[in-house]
């Protein structure tokens, strides 16, 4: 006797894998990665996206997304996510910390300390190819995936041992800006013996002047490579023996069965096995678009070494993303990142005259790792943009001279101020171009909006490189 409702059960399976086949082979679901280090702005960067792509859909306010320009843009809004297991992106705690109640004040919306994701649907007009010859109306599916920017700094150890990675690290705390702050913990290294049977008790100590370290260089500079990751968001992992680990400065190769530095090196591969290999084989490999945010300006005010740090950084961490063409049956069995965006984020902190010069500084900056990315098919772009606008555009006359300044708030300040930001290079200078006094950005604040409506630069560019293809 045949069981109806087995038999429903196992048709709603074999339906909703078609529907997902479907889904993929008409390109109506896309993945999109936002990446980029800490401070990027990839939560101001989802909030504003989502917001404009449901209250404020509209070609006057995204004139150059062609699904909103052609007016063939129906609605958008949030659907359950399909990712159960990974905490959904608050998006309404971001709103409500841009728009407070009255007589609130505007603040950024928290960082991101875990991986989140979110799904829209957006529905549209469809008039070509396979979707236009089923249905005039067709839904894209994004799912929108954020990360902490730490997070991602740990990639390059899947394809380190210990040793390298020590001999990667170790000289990196005798240079500036480091060894400023690393005095505790180099103290401490010098009394550690590598080759006496282990001491736990010890190597806890030391990893925890670790730990304070890198928080501390997190806190006060823009550093990139400040590893492991976890040690800066360390989460439910925080006092687990894998993430108590730490460079050391390895003279030879010999290692003693049980010794301090057999332990360093258990510890390391299980932290690689167990934290970065998983969330690289669950997340990485599955995007099918990438934006990386990066917050160039604030860099710059860090000096040469950190700017030129950020950028073998971010080469380095590309390197390890599953790029190539998606084609049809790519994209059925093996999605690849095919587009790619650099965003320099917060152009609105520099006069608009100077942007251009922003976008070439971040190509500048990505020029070694994206030669290869093109021969690899990956369409590669970079732009200067600001995903949420916190200043305002001021001329102002001085002597004669028209200037272009920008009116805000600076942050953590209370006094509003018309400014005269610095010309942001065109491209990356060696230490004997760095000017004598070096860069001072502002940072700003969001702007009070009453009528709780964005406002943006280039965020309709962004779009429609990323998703501009996949709405036609």
């Amino acid at each position: 006797m045949i069981n109806t409702s087995s038999a429903k059960n196992a048709f709603k399976k074999v339906t909703g894998k078609a529907q997902k086949v479907l889904h993929r082979s008409l390109d109506q679901h896309v993945k999109l990665a936002v990446t980029g280090l800490s401070g990027s702005g990839k939560t101001a960067f989802i909030t504003a996206l989502v917001k404009h792509l449901t209250t404020q859909a509209e070609h006057k306010n995204l004139p150059f997304f062609d699904v909103m320009r052609e007016q063939r843009h129906i609605a958008s809004k949030i659907v359950p996510q399909e990712a159960l297991k990974v905490p959904t992106f608050e998006y309404q705690n971001a709103l409500n910390a841009l728009f407070p109640l009255e007589g609130g004040v505007p603040k950024w919306p928290a960082s991101t300390e875990r991986i989140n994701t979110l799904r829209l649907a957006i529905k549209y007009q469809s008039n070509t190819g396979l979707r236009g010859h089923f249905s005039p109306q067709s839904t894209l599916y994004l799912d929108i995936i954020d990360y902490p920017g730490e997070w991602l700094l740990d990639l390059p150890m899947l394809e380190q041992s210990y040793h390298q990675w020590c001999n990667q690290q170790y000289p990196l705390l005798l240079q500036m800006p480091r060894v400023k702050t690393s005095h505790a913990f180099l103290d401490a290294l010098e009394q550690l013996d590598l080759n006496t049977p282990v001491d736990e008790s010890l190597l806890a100590h030391i990893s925890q002047l670790y730990q304070q370290m890198l928080v501390g260089l997190k806190k006060d500079t823009k550093l990139a490579m400040l590893q492991p990751g976890r040690m800066l968001m360390p989460g439910d992992l925080q006092g687990a023996p894998l993430l108590l680990f730490f460079p050391v400065n390895i003279n030879n190769d010999t290692v003693v069965e049980g010794s301090n530095l057999a332990h360093l090196i258990k510890r390391f591969n299980a932290y690689v096995k167990e934290v970065v290999k998983p969330f690289y084989n669950e997340h990485f490999k599955h995007f099918d678009r990438q934006i990386v945010l990066v917050d160039v300006l604030s860099t710059l005010n860090e000096g040469h070494e950190t700017l030129k740090e950020q950028s073998s950084v971010i080469n380095q961490l590309l390197a390890h993303f599953s790029y190539g063409e998606s084609g049809f049956f790519k994209r059925l069995f093996k999605p690849n990142i095919d587009k790619i965006l650099f965003a320099a984020n917060k152009s609105d902190h520099i006069s608009a005259k100077h942007h251009k010069d922003l976008a070439l500084l971040l190509d500048s900056l990505v020029h070694e790792q994206s030669n290869q990315l093109k021969f690899d098919g990956v369409q590669i772009e970079t732009m200067a943009m600001s995903s949420i606008a916190a200043t305002q555009p001021r001329q102002v006359t001085d002597k004669g001279q028209t200037l272009d300044c920008i009116y805000g708030k600076p942050l953590n300040e209370q006094d509003w101020l018309t400014y005269l930001p610095p010309q942001p290079p065109n491209r990356m200078l060696n230490m004997n171009e760095w000017p004598a006094q070096g860069f001072e950005f502002l940072s700003f604040s969001p702007m009070p909006t009453p009528d709780k409506q964005l406002k943006h630069i280039r965020l309709d560019h962004v779009m429609q490189y990323l998703l501009g293809d996949k709405l036609s």
